[in-house]
């Protein structure tokens, strides 16, 4: 093996070796920030693709429920003539569930009592 490097270096090869390694590692450092920049522009790309993907589809959602209120509003117009309006809800529905709110709050007192004895 020495023999070899002594031939090679009388030839005047050797040196030529040397160039060589340090082209390579000049390749070697070009491959590495290469790829470093690819990924952190995959990353960049991927983030802005992300947001625009989030801000078109809450703008999409919105338009869609403007719609559908512009369509209701005209639908409601050509059906009464006039806006329609909410109905109120009868004053004994109100009392009804008045009662069953407070029965259901009576029931939960029973229970904690029972559970406390």
């Amino acid at each position: 093996m020495v023999g070899k490097k002594l031939v090679m270096f009388q030839n005047g090869q050797l040196s030529r070796e040397k160039k060589v390694l340090s082209e390579i590692q000049y390749l070697e450092e070009w491959k590495h920030l290469t790829v470093k920049n690819i990924k952190r522009h995959g990353y960049v790309a991927l983030v802005t693709i992300i947001r625009f993907y989030v801000q078109s589809s809450n703008l999409l959602k919105n338009k869609y429920q403007e719609a559908k209120i512009k369509i209701k509003n005209m639908r409601d117009k050509k059906l009464n003539g006039n806006p329609a309006q909410k109905q109120e809800i009868s004053n004994f529905l109100k009392i009804i569930s008045e009662y069953k709110h407070k029965i259901r709050q009576i029931k939960h007192r029973i229970k904690e009592e029972e559970s406390n004895h």
